[in-house]
């Protein structure tokens, strides 16, 4: 039996096209995380960090044969 697998949203795919691709490969979601993603930015000669967007990985299963 296969186990599980993260499928990370990719910068140029939706999540719906992330789940067109989990789908292709026999697994469905299971769970769904979402991390922020920081940039570095210097402020008056600070290192500071600012929200970037997020990134969303999903935790997936394979799905059941019949």
């Amino acid at each position: 039996a296969k186990g599980k697998k993260q499928f990370e949203v990719m910068g140029f795919e939706s999540i719906s096209d992330c789940l067109d691709r989990m789908s292709k490969e026999g697994y469905m979601p299971v769970r769904r995380t979402e991390k922020p993603i920081f940039k570095e930015v210097i402020v008056n000669g600070e290192v500071d960090y600012e929200p970037a967007g997020r990134q969303i990985v999903f935790d997936a299963v394979p799905v059941e044969k019949e």
